[in-house]
């Protein structure tokens, strides 16, 4: 039983290594020219050992195995490292020349067509998602628009769509995943890369944010903005209590499933001053739920009671058995940040001049962590109509939220009534 467990142990912590090696070595040098140089190590070893006793070539094989371990856990977690003609090219050469090396071995030729055939459908399918991408894909543009009178209290909104928590928290968690699946390690990877290249004043096209980084944290803070919005355009005071009351209890659902991301943005939302101010409305909301869940995102020691939350989260999804114990989303702009300081606060290279590959271990264990997660496969059946209304009702602007926040509550202040006049004067000009 413990031979077993140990063949896997070690199995793991090659992927591991392996899977770091890759990560961080696009920090210093692109990956098309590291396949080149594994293509070169390959024809030397190849010269070196071919022609020798009978224990070089059994060295040579062992080679082999190696290269191709490394080829597969490659194209398997990286495969957008193949997508130009030049990398592809080079690849078939280094599978090639795996191949002589161990000819007797038609397991060797099997894994290499096996791995292969994977990887083209990897890169078709990246391919055609990119296609749907840039085919939708539009400027970011104000969705809301001003308003001049109150809504009619017939205008849809999110109740009528969905009045259940749990169901709209699942719905929630459907989009999260369906986003956070098309985020890859190097686009993670990329903050680092980017960083790097603004220190030493180099400008490199490949490493600015990338689209699926931006798609998501888009959709974060369309997400607030929805719930500032569903809030402040009601008209009563009870409906709109109501509310407020529905998005707590949805947030504490998504805190339940292990949706971190969604249930930051939520109270993101309700944090917003044109909600906040509403005191009148406040007033007559249960609060005692949200303050459990401002505590659980309190800021203070760097996000400590989140953080305990989040280790939860993770540990509950390693032992568990179901899909639903498995979720886990966390905030994404609080990671992105965690690996901006973790990069930050070390050095690349140690002083002796070698490469700080502890640095790297860690920043690779987090994203690993993450990609990890993206995987779980979402446990909820996909609800069209909860859908659509998430991801195409009106948001309005910032200017839009007050305006309606105060046409419902007036202003309270000097500094309310100075902003709500200024907003007025806007709106005549306008007209």
């Amino acid at each position: 039983m413990a031979e077993p467990l140990c063949k896997a142990a070690v199995k793991k912590c090659k992927r591991t290594y392996i899977f770091t090696f890759l990560l961080s070595s696009r920090v210093f040098i692109h990956p098309h020219e590291l396949l080149a140089k594994v293509g070169q190590i390959c024809i030397k070893q190849k010269q070196q050992l071919e022609t020798g006793t009978e224990a070089e070539k059994a060295k040579l094989k062992s080679f082999a195995a190696k290269i191709i371990q490394l080829l597969k856990e490659w194209t398997e977690t990286f495969p957008y490292d193949f997508q130009d003609e030049k990398s592809m090219k080079e690849l078939k050469e280094i599978a090639h020349r795996i191949t002589q090396c161990d000819e007797e071995n038609g397991t060797v030729k099997k894994i290499i067509s096996q791995m292969t055939q994977n990887l083209l459908m990897a890169l078709s399918a990246r391919s055609q998602y990119q296609e749907i991408r840039e085919k939708f894909r539009q400027p970011v543009t104000d969705k809301g628009t001003i308003l001049k009178t109150k809504p009619q209290s017939t205008q849809k909104d999110i109740l009528s769509v969905c009045c259940d928590p749990l169901i709209l928290a699942q719905q929630l968690t459907y989009i999260e995943l369906e986003r956070v699946s098309n985020i890859y390690p190097e686009d993670l990877m990329q903050i680092v890369s980017h960083m790097d290249s603004l220190d030493n004043h180099k400008c490199r096209s490949d490493v600015t944010k990338t689209y699926n980084l931006e798609a998501y944290d888009n959709w974060f803070n369309c997400l607030s903005m929805l719930v500032a919005t569903e809030i402040c355009r009601v008209v009563k005071k009870k409906q709109r209590t109501r509310m407020v009351e529905f998005f707590i209890d949805v947030a504490r659902e998504c805190f339940n499933i292990g949706n971190f991301n969604s249930m930051m943005a939520i109270i993101s939302g309700m944090n917003l001053s044109p909600v906040a101010r509403l005191k009148k409305t406040w007033s007559k909301v249960k609060t005692a739920k949200f303050d459990v869940l401002e505590h659980h995102m309190d800021p203070s020691s760097n996000f400590c009671n989140y953080r305990t939350a989040l280790q939860g989260a993770a540990q509950r999804s390693q032992s568990a058995n179901s899909s639903r114990e498995k979720i886990v989303i966390p905030v994404f702009n609080l990671f992105i940040k965690d690996i901006y300081f973790l990069h930050k606060i070390h050095t690349n290279r140690l002083p002796n001049g070698q490469i700080n590959f502890k640095k790297f271990w860690e920043i690779s264990r987090q994203i690993h962590d993450f990609l990890t997660w993206k995987q779980v496969e979402c446990p909820f059946e996909k609800d069209k109509k909860i859908q659509t209304y998430l991801l195409t009702a009106p948001i309005y602007s910032e200017e839009a939220l007050f305006i309606a926040s105060f046409e419902s509550e007036g202003p309270e202040n000097h500094m309310e009534k100075d902003s709500w006049k200024t907003l007025r004067t806007t709106l005549l000009n306008r007209a």
